[in-house]
């Protein structure tokens, strides 16, 4: 049975394009400031506002949607990543909350998300960044040590810091990795090669056990926090990207190849429960609302898909 698929209108802000790379105006000599929410008359609205946006995440304490995005390319404008808060209905709670201004921020190209002991973590290349949930303000870094294309897919972090990080790589299959770094900042690797095909999206299940799923098949695999393969299950589609594991073990795929989301759940074949989609990439689960908040990151939009 397949599931109504409800789409969020956007506001897509582009800047202009340029014929050289620019770089962003130097922080000034100020405290690091974060955007205001939006103040409009009731009778107004505004969806969105973004530019490639991989990932969401679901701040359920304040009851947002978490969108990074990465601004414009690097080859253009370089450092101009930012975070935008939606409310979940769609409209725009901060445009940029984090990036409205670059005093103290460096925040190139980022990709995955993760929320966890009230700080945002994010992927930017081959570091980690993490920010306060309260402020916006940055909070640390941390480098993935052992990187071979320089560029961090998605994270997982566990409640004592400890950060899971896939490296999707390219055709070698040495490339395929996912690393482990410790909440001291040590960095390792956790897997490689097959049957990681291309690794994405990370995961926990309610063991504690890594959950990955890979792009170049439709495998889903979970390790032990050792790195042992415990189980191989299929999704319906490959081309695979995000992924949320729900208390219950039921595992949710999307694969932003076939524009599909399938549903595992625990001891049972996969299901397709949305498709059409466009370009899912990395999603967040809401709990309050039994829904799946999905970044389109090539149309710059989100999708919401109702779980009813």
């Amino acid at each position: 049975m397949r599931y109504p698929v409800m789409l969020s209108v956007l506001l897509i802000s582009l800047g202009s394009s340029v014929a050289r790379t620019q770089q962003a105006p130097a922080a000034a000599d100020q405290p690091f400031a974060a955007g205001t929410p939006l103040k409009m008359t009731p009778n107004a609205r505004t969806y969105g506002g973004f530019r490639f946006a991989e990932s969401i995440s679901y701040d359920a304490k304040r009851d947002l949607y978490v969108v990074p995005n990465a601004g414009m390319p690097q080859q253009v404008v370089q450092n101009d990543g930012y975070v935008s808060l939606i409310n979940p209905d769609g409209t725009a709670h901060t445009l940029k909350w984090i990036g409205v201004t670059r005093n103290g921020l460096t925040l190139n190209h980022p990709l995955g998300s993760d929320i966890e002991n009230d700080n945002l973590y994010l992927a930017d290349g081959d570091i980690i960044r993490w920010f306060d949930m309260n402020t916006g303000a940055p909070k640390g870094t941390v480098t993935v040590k052992g990187m071979t294309t320089g560029v961090i897919n998605d994270i997982e972090v566990a409640r004592d810091g400890t950060i899971y990080a896939t490296q999707t790589g390219n055709d070698d299959p040495t490339s395929w990795r996912v690393f482990k770094v410790t909440p001291q900042g040590e960095s390792s690797l956790f897997a490689s090669g097959p049957p990681l095909n291309r690794p994405n999206g990370v995961a926990f299940d309610p063991k504690g056990n890594i959950v990955v799923v890979n792009i170049g098949t439709a495998d889903v695999l979970t390790f032990s926090p050792q790195g042992k393969l415990l189980t191989t299950e299929q999704s319906t589609d490959p081309g695979n990207d995000g992924l949320v594991v729900l208390p219950d073990g039921t595992k949710y795929v999307s694969s932003v190849r076939q524009g599909t989301v399938a549903r595992i759940r625990p001891g049972q074949k996969a299901e397709l429960v949305a498709s059409g989609l466009p370009t899912p990439a990395s999603m967040c689960y809401d709990s309050k609302r039994n829904r799946l908040v999905i970044p389109a990151n090539d149309w710059n939009a989100i999708t919401l898909v109702d779980l009813k």
